[in-house]
């Protein structure tokens, strides 16, 4: 089969391409950098020629809360419209679990807009919602810290190793539409406070953590449901401990 994979370049699109073709499907990885661009349309209505699923994974390039509700609802029209023309048979989007629970948080804002722009393209659909990544820890830790303090909230979190989104994204690509949403999360909840100390001991960063549950997430004060998956979630193989412990050598 044509798949072709928006954001095809990135973190996870890249991993995703490689999952793909060792499967023996034709896979075109699509971005501004290969020639393909959801927001001017350059090189959209070539890429989608012939294509039977496309997995939209495009990450905005900026964070402010007008722009990149701007950024997923452009490119979001653009795409499905491309879809449409083409008869692609099956649009895979990545989102992320939880994001409708914290409207605080723009990007989040953005991404169920970005969602319902999907179930309302006619399009059949899947949507791989996917708790936050162990690559993003790093982030967190810095958007929490003040002088030499890290404060951040103590709920629970689940995040999952990019190596796993990757291979629950290539099993529904194949697999037929489902016309809903699917989880996916890492093997294990841990308090957030805790994530972040374990990701400062392996990576010997000597900053204090201070759990706090009045600490804003990107925005948005947590509890121990606004980032974790409901009962029926995908769970990834990968263990925060090994995979920090890998980035650590």
């Amino acid at each position: 089969m044509k798949i072709v994979v928006i954001g095809g370049t990135g973190l996870i699109g890249s991993k995703l391409v490689k999952n793909l073709r060792e499967r023996g499907h034709d896979v075109l990885a699509a971005a501004p950098n290969t020639g393909v661009n959801t927001i001017t349309r350059e090189g959209l209505a070539e890429a989608m020629d012939g294509a039977q699923i496309v997995v939209d994974v495009a990450n905005a390039p900026v964070w402010e809360d007008k722009a990149v509700l701007e950024f997923f609802e452009t490119s979001g029209r653009n795409l499905l419209a491309a879809e449409a023309a083409a008869g692609v048979r099956h649009h895979v989007a990545l989102s992320i679990v939880g994001s409708e629970r914290l409207p605080d948080n723009g990007y989040f804002r953005a991404k169920v807009a970005q969602e319902n722009l999907i179930k309302a393209s006619g399009i059949p659909y899947t949507i791989l919602r996917a708790t936050q990544f162990f690559e993003f820890v790093g982030g967190i830790a810095q958007a929490g810290t003040v002088d030499d303090e890290i404060r951040v909230s103590p709920a629970l979190f689940q995040p999952i190793a990019s190596d796993d989104v990757a291979a629950a994204l290539a099993d529904v690509a194949v697999a037929p539409p489902v016309n809903g949403t699917v989880e996916v999360a890492g093997p294990e909840a841990i308090p957030l406070d805790e994530v972040v100390r374990r990701y400062l001991r392996a990576t010997q960063d000597t900053r204090k953590v201070v759990p706090d549950v009045h600490a804003r997430y990107f925005g948005s004060v947590l509890d121990d449901q606004s980032l974790t998956p409901g009962v029926n979630a995908r769970i990834g193989a990968i263990r925060f401990e090994d995979w920090v412990g890998q980035q650590a050598r």
